[in-house]
């Protein structure tokens, strides 16, 4: 028995190291691979390329798979700064030498080969007025600035303004999406967790935007950026569920069961129906269709607000209302008969009537009891206040998000269904503070609100 065992045993371990052998020889060699540039680029570009291929192999991959490798567009093209430049320092492979680097790349170095783009993006909701919605304390206030430090970054609790705590819901949330505005050290290298950032960011060297919010570096992939998904980082949650809300639609069905077979990597400007079967949020909002030439302002196509409190027709920094309708409608018309585009256009017109209805009667009541000194101080502690938030910022964006883009549930249930609820507690709120005349002493309002 002692032999039978002792054979299966040496048995074992051989069928083990063969497959071990068998195993190893299919595993691909994951360690980085050295490079050398013999042609097609200067010394310093191809030092460069080589250095980076056995320190972050990863980047060179994505940029040979990318437009830019093939483009023959290298590191040394879109890092390289002037050694005056705020940005400027040395990595260890340039040090006591002439060239100056930055491994922040501002949208002023993509200007230079993209003007038209990089000026379109700069009149969009995308660039400043993205990242002032956070860092501006004179807007409305600074009640945004407040809602991040004084609330979230626990100031009530007695936390530093400015302190690393004090920023950390900023910093790990919303600058992700809506950009920051970039600290450097005495090396010239960003620090205090303001980069990398959001699609608004704002460089040391002035210029605002971060390209590469869509086009992920180092492929800049222009496939990439077409895909709902570019957008769903920053549009989706309770507040914006653009991305849900986009699924859930018809165009959504259709992008879920056949976008596969899509021809996504069209040249910019003659991607058309026909390369899909449906838009993503960039047909809609951004590419060349029909008449339409591309995009880089996504306000252009526009005709209502349907993020701040009221809904108004877009005007000034916001976009043109007459003219992002027609546009909008220009859009449709290449899927659509006319009938069917007015009768979807007139649906949302009547959506942002109704939210405006609901928005105008709270509007009302906080005002009757602001004259009459019942709302507390401190909007968070007062059911009133917290509610007329959520009105707003949560189930009201969804109804009428929902509404624009075809989603029932999110116009609906999430949407209008919620707007009535919210506003039939402040109701009550309201009605029992001017008979009353006080504030009740406990709030009965969900701290979290209507999800």
């Amino acid at each position: 028995m002692e032999k039978f065992y002792g054979k299966v045993g040496l048995i074992s371990a051989v069928l083990l190291l063969i497959w071990t052998g068998l195993v190893c020889a299919e595993t691909p060699n994951l360690a980085p691979r050295k490079i050398e540039i013999k042609r097609g680029y200067t010394a310093e570009a191809a030092k460069c390329i080589e250095c980076h291929a056995e320190k972050t192999p990863g980047i060179i991959e994505d940029w040979k798979l990318g437009k830019m490798g093939h483009s023959g567009v290298s590191c040394y093209d879109c890092h390289v700064v002037e050694k005056d430049s705020p940005m400027a320092g040395q990595c260890s492979g340039l040090k006591g030498g002439k060239l100056f680097i930055s491994p922040m790349v501002s949208s002023k170095t993509c200007e230079r080969c993209h003007p038209t783009e990089v000026a379109e993006f700069q009149k969009s909701a995308h660039a400043d007025l993205a990242r002032k919605a956070i860092y501006d304390e004179t807007k409305a206030g600074g009640k945004l600035v407040a809602l991040q430090l004084v609330h979230e970054g626990a100031g009530f609790l007695g936390t530093e303004k400015g302190s690393a705590i004090n920023e950390a819901s900023r910093k790990s949330g919303c600058i992700v999406c809506h950009g920051s505005e970039v600290e450097v050290g005495p090396d010239s290298k960003p620090i205090n967790s303001t980069w990398p950032a959001g699609v608004g960011t704002k460089y040391p060297d002035g210029s605002v935007g971060t390209c590469t919010v869509c086009h992920t570096r180092h492929q800049f992939s222009v496939a990439e950026a077409r895909k709902p998904e570019a957008c769903a980082s920053c549009h989706l949650g309770p507040d914006h569920p653009d991305i849900e809300i986009y699924l859930e639609s018809k165009h959504g069905q259709r992008y879920l069961t056949e976008g596969e077979e899509w021809e996504w990597d069209s040249a910019p400007g003659a991607w058309q129906p026909g390369d899909y079967n449906a838009p993503t949020c960039a047909v809609c909002h951004m590419s060349g269709i029909g008449e339409l030439e591309t995009t880089h302002n996504v306000n252009e196509r526009l005709k209502w607000d349907l993020m701040h409190k009221r809904s108004e027709l877009r005007s000034g920094i916001h976009g043109d209302a007459a003219k992002g309708d027609k546009r909008m409608r220009a859009v449709c018309i290449n899927c659509h008969s006319t009938s069917h585009t007015d009768n979807v256009r007139a649906m949302l017109d009547n959506s942002v009537a109704l939210y405006n209805t609901y928005w105008d009667g709270a509007v009302k009541m906080k005002k009757e009891l602001a004259d009459k000194g019942l709302l507390k101080k401190d909007a968070w502690r007062d059911g009133f206040q917290e509610l007329m938030y959520y009105l707003w910022h949560h189930c009201g964006r969804r109804a009428r998000q929902g509404s624009a883009m075809n989603g029932p549930d999110y116009a609906h249930w999430h949407g209008f269904f919620q707007v009535f609820q919210v506003y039939k507690d402040m109701q009550d709120i309201y009605e029992y503070r001017i008979k009353n005349n006080k504030i009740e002493e406990l709030s009965t309002v969900m701290s979290t609100g209507p999800i």
